[in-house]
């Protein structure tokens, strides 16, 4: 029998961008037969609280401890690395590392890493995400370290995005339609950004409906690519703290 690391995926948050990763893994495995693949423990839990009431609206009690409890059980099923698909509950992703005894991938660290080896120079990000991302300033650190600034959408460009996520979680984007996603990436590049970066999964499972000639980083692609090195024991890109720029 083949073998690889076993991934833990902290999911549900939302199930369509959970099973939008593991398709990405799947795409993403050199595999002639089934047991090429990856074996993948998924907790698919959507009762997590919401990250939105918490940080935000503060509303809502903290989903950290429920996160905790995921990447606990995960590890002690037999994960050998953990990955969590929701960019903005990477707000926790300290907690959760120092809570487990097993590598934990760290997306904002593989995002900046990635861009920053692909289009060295890049000085302004244009990032398509949760509304939560400007206000818990999630990757700053990690661009600034890069010496380069995230550009956010204007708040009514924004909000209408927020609509769409909103929409994704509840299989209703089809219905409400991802104008607002074109436009957000358009007002970006109108922005002089040198990339864009969709830093939202629910995002990532409709990128598909919008064009741009502006360079597009995908952050569920990217964690995908690397849980496939690291589960393969390839070259990885380790997850390091930002240094003020």
């Amino acid at each position: 029998m083949k073998t690889s690391k076993t991934v833990g995926i902290m999911g549900g948050m939302g199930p369509a961008a959970t099973v939008d990763l593991m398709q990405r893994i799947i795409a993403a495995t050199p595999a002639a037969d089934d047991d090429d693949h990856i074996r993948m423990l998924v907790d698919n839990n959507p009762k997590v609280p919401s990250r939105m009431k918490a940080l935000i609206e503060k509303t809502g009690p903290s989903p950290l401890p429920m996160l905790r409890a995921m990447a606990g059980q995960l590890s002690e099923q037999g994960a050998d690395l953990l990955v969590m698909p929701c960019n903005t509950a990477h707000h926790y992703y300290a907690e959760l590392s120092a809570s487990v005894d097993i590598p934990f991938l760290n997306i904002m660290a593989l995002v900046s890493a990635h861009i920053a080896d692909r289009q060295p120079g890049f000085a302004r990000v244009g990032l398509l995400a949760s509304s939560a991302l400007s206000q818990i300033r999630l990757y700053e650190p990690w661009f600034e370290s890069q010496g380069a600034e995230i550009v956010y959408p204007t708040s009514e460009k924004q909000n209408a995005l927020m609509e769409l996520i909103i929409a994704v979680k509840a299989n209703a984007g089809e219905q409400l339609g991802y104008a607002a996603l074109q436009e957000c990436a358009d007002a970006l590049k109108a922005q002089n950004v040198d990339c864009l970066v969709i830093a939202c999964t629910e995002l990532s499972v409709v990128a598909t409906k919008f064009q741009t000639d502006l360079p597009c980083y995908d952050a569920a692609d990217i964690l995908a690519h690397e849980v496939v090195k690291q589960a393969m024991d390839c070259t990885t890109i380790e997850p390091k703290e930002p240094t003020a720029s």
